[in-house]
């Protein structure tokens, strides 16, 4: 092969190279630019958007159907069409909205709304502190027994006093309980 033709082939392919390259740079040169989210002002503006838009969703609910298997639909309401855009279509979405009130209605009995969520933390709260409340006082009662039992003068009034021998009592019978294990435990 002569050596101009070569050399035309390469200076060819390397054109053809550099075209590429330009091309490419070009391409990501054009990749969009983060969109500001602010209301457009310009009527024909937000017309246009709002169409480029409206097909985007619809293409990707549409997506979502196909590749998840999910029933989905999608109304949307405009200022610039006397009626709404129904995806798929009335009857589907009709189908999509049915099945979602049915679920909601069956799951209406698990779901805890706001309300009825606090209202359940206060009542467990509030039974948390009931139980806190008679542990302290069954510690105050039994640190009092004790202080009886070194030598303090013992309280005059009746109900106290019941309140002490119903302690004592008890703490008996679990001392005697305790014993009993160790003694089972022993043989």
């Amino acid at each position: 092969m002569p050596k101009h033709l070569c050399s035309d082939g390469l200076e060819n392919i390397l054109r053809q190279i550099k075209i590429l390259i330009s091309y490419y740079f070009t391409i990501v040169a054009m990749t969009r630019k983060k969109v500001k989210l602010a209301y457009i002002t310009d009527v024909t503006a937000r017309k246009s958007t709002y169409k480029k838009r409206k097909k985007g969703i619809i293409k990707k609910v549409s997506e979502l159907t196909i590749l998840c298997g999910i029933p989905a639909c999608a109304i949307i309401a405009s200022p610039f069409d006397a009626k709404p855009e129904i995806w798929p279509d009335p009857k589907g979405a009709k189908q999509v909205i049915q099945r979602y009130l049915d679920a909601s209605v069956i799951d209406e009995s698990k779901n805890v709304n706001q309300e009825s969520f606090l209202m359940q933390r206060i009542a467990k709260a509030q039974e948390q502190l009931k139980k806190l409340r008679q542990e302290n006082q069954e510690k105050e009662k039994t640190l009092s027994m004790f202080q009886y039992m070194q030598g303090e003068d013992l309280p005059t009034d009746v109900e106290v006093l019941k309140e002490l021998n119903k302690l004592i009592e008890k703490n008996m019978k679990e001392n005697k309980i305790k014993m009993d294990e160790l003694n089972r435990e022993s043989i």
